[in-house]
């Protein structure tokens, strides 16, 4: 993508992006996607190497009130982001394919139009570096290493 390009936010949110989250497998260290299933209340992870499976109930107990818990699918596995990768002191990340390629739309862009803010965008919450222009082709090599890695 060159610099031309124009990135119109969709206000996404971090929840847009947490019920398919790619992990690396806790066996076998290949990838693995955690889902969350909000009808059946459960998550489950399955890796896509060595067939290693997992299923968790996404209910919690409080104050004796079973309660959904709405959080990203590897909160419930504990496990590594599959899609991370060293950035400075920091690190880039993603949940799945679709948050990358919306983080590298935005990264690629030499023109962010932002409308309808609400402070609880994505975009609002990322450290500063991903928005800093002196690091745009550094975070696309990253980007480009991720995709490969896929």
């Amino acid at each position: 993508m060159s610099n031309n390009h124009r990135f119109q936010d969709q206000n996404k949110t971090a929840s847009d992006f947490y019920q398919e989250v790619w992990l690396v497998c806790p066996i076998c260290q290949k990838k693995a996607i955690a889902k969350t299933f909000r009808e059946k209340k459960v998550a489950r992870l399955q890796c896509l190497s060595c067939s290693y499976n997992k299923e968790v109930s996404m209910e919690s107990e409080i104050a004796g009130h079973k309660v959904l818990n709405v959080s990203s699918a590897n909160f419930f596995f504990g496990a590594e982001l599959w899609l991370q990768h060293p950035f400075k002191d920091d690190v880039f990340l993603a949940y799945n394919g679709e948050e990358l390629d919306y983080l590298e739309a935005y990264i690629s862009a030499g023109l962010r139009e932002h409308k309808d803010r609400t402070h609880f965008t994505l975009l609002e919450k990322l450290p500063r570096f991903y928005h800093e222009a002196k690091n745009r082709e550094a975070l696309r090599k990253i980007i480009k290493k991720l995709r490969d890695k896929v």
